[in-house]
């Protein structure tokens, strides 16, 4: 008897199946993309049958949580201490770290990097699927890691992007690191869709991710990014993994009146760590190199002439704290309305700061000093975004004396959250800011006393009037 069919509507672009059509498809975005395909229902429910009652499989086994080894959630040493600060302590075994960043930004440097220094005696394994085995070599010559033999004898070079290949060669290799370059280039024949779109990845990555957590491995993933800076592919890729990290370019950065090219990576998610800790390198000749003392990175030496619109901040970023310098400019408005100009500070925390000045100073009943009535250019030296809510009466200030033309004082630092009513609200660790400006040379502090105790070099301002008095004497 001929077995009776089915009709299901699958989408071409990313592989989702519905029961009915759809103009445009729930997963991906993508209209008109959903095709008539015939099941046979037969097959189907004979699939249902067997995953729901377990035929040919034994029972999965099931643990009280008391009786779970602690060490199964032990981790490895990257060797690259600011890697190991961002993943939370080091590589989380049975963990999958997705990597995105720009093209030439670095990712494929830190990983190959990360094949080397990493602190494990088991073997891993580097599949790329965008490189040859011997331009990989050049690289790694190129990076000075040719000289260290032991580490390179343990590293082997896998040159493809198929998924049966790749799974065939951990099977026989069983590594302890898998590190892919990258996520877009993976591709199988049961991933359905052509190579490289939404489907495949989601295909390959996960049967990565399910094979690392059965054996004891840890993944590192390098992802494209889009034109606007996110993961290139699904949003579910990120979803699937333990840890999602972006790699930041900055400009061209003055420090200590050298030039250093500074690369951040940031978390955007990690199961197993903070999210708010950053990891920062400079690029050079022998790759990438930590940068473990960032105290004068973002400050740039002047002989004790601070020009107006300028104010240091003290900023956290994780558990250390960063001196940055706030830059604030001030033109009027070329147009009928306002427009602010900040990529490394929110643009809408400007806007909110710009307004509580002009409110709680006055400024809007005195024309001359008006911020609504111009353009706001904000910059943070050294390229570095910032997130931190103590930059925020940092901001104000700079903002302020980039308007009335007023220099700031020079050796003061600021910290402070800014509130919509003028109060300046405390910031976590005030001391260990105070501490690091100090030793910095600063010999001021401007901010809340959150801790109610007293600190020699902190000026206690409780609202943004007493900032601006406790700073010039009085408000002009």
């Amino acid at each position: 008897m001929k077995k009776q069919k089915t009709l299901i509507y699958k989408c071409s672009s990313c592989g989702r199946e519905e029961a009915k059509w759809l103009g445009r498809c729930p997963e991906c975005g993508e209209w008109n993309t959903l095709v008539e395909t015939s099941v046979s229902a037969a097959a189907k429910s004979e699939k249902r049958y067997a995953a729901h009652n377990g035929a040919g499989r034994s029972l999965p086994q099931i643990l009280p949580l008391s009786a779970v080894d602690p060490m199964e959630g032990s981790r490895i040493g990257s060797g690259i201490g600011e890697l190991d600060r961002v993943l939370g302590g080091g590589i989380m075994k049975r963990s999958a770290v997705l990597v995105g960043g720009e093209p030439g930004i670095g990712k494929s440097t830190l990983l190959l990097q990360l094949a080397a220094a990493a602190e494990t005696e088991g073997r891993i394994l580097y599949v790329s699927g965008e490189e040859s085995a011997g331009q990989l070599r050049l690289r790694a010559d190129r990076l000075g890691l040719g000289a260290k033999k032991a580490s390179m004898e343990r590293i082997e070079i896998l040159c493809t992007g198929n998924l049966e290949e790749i799974e065939t060669v951990l099977n026989t290799v069983k590594p302890v690191l898998v590190l892919v370059d990258s996520a877009q280039t993976l591709f199988s024949a049961d991933g359905g869709s052509s190579p490289g779109g939404i489907n495949q990845m989601k295909f390959c990555t996960f049967e990565l991710i399910s094979w690392v957590k059965e054996h004891d491995a840890a993944l590192f993933l390098a992802a494209h990014v889009t034109k606007e800076g996110f993961i290139a592919g699904p949003k579910t890729l990120e979803h699937m993994v333990d840890t999602v990290l972006y790699f930041e370019q900055n400009d061209k950065t003055t420090s200590l009146g050298g030039t250093t090219d500074c690369r951040f990576l940031r978390a955007a998610k990690n199961r197993f760590g903070s999210v708010d800790e950053i990891g920062i390198f400079t690029m050079g000749e022998q790759g990438l190199a930590p940068v473990e003392d960032t105290d004068r990175l973002f400050l740039i030496r002047r002989d004790g002439v601070v020009p107006p619109g300028v104010a240091t901040a003290a900023v956290l970023e994780g558990t250390r704290t960063i001196l940055v310098e706030i830059q604030a400019l001030t033109i009027p408005a070329k147009g009928t309305m306002s427009r602010v100009f900040s990529d490394k500070i929110d643009s809408g925390r400007v806007s909110r700061v710009s307004a509580a000045l002009e409110k709680h100073l006055g400024l809007q009943s005195k024309p001359g000093l008006r911020l609504s009535d111009q353009d706001l250019y904000v910059n943070a030296a050294g390229g570095i975004r910032i997130t931190e809510v103590g930059v925020e009466l940092a901001l104000a200030c700079a903002l302020y004396s980039a308007r009335t033309g007023l220099a700031l004082p020079a050796g003061l630092a600021i910290a402070g959250e800014l509130s919509l009513t003028g109060e300046i609200r405390p910031v976590r660790r005030l001391a260990g800011r105070v501490k690091t400006a100090v030793n910095l040379g600063f010999n001021a502090f401007l901010g809340p006393n959150a801790e109610n105790q007293p600190i020699p070099e902190l000026k206690v301002a409780h609202d943004i009037k007493s900032a601006i008095r406790l700073i010039y004497g009085t408000i002009n």
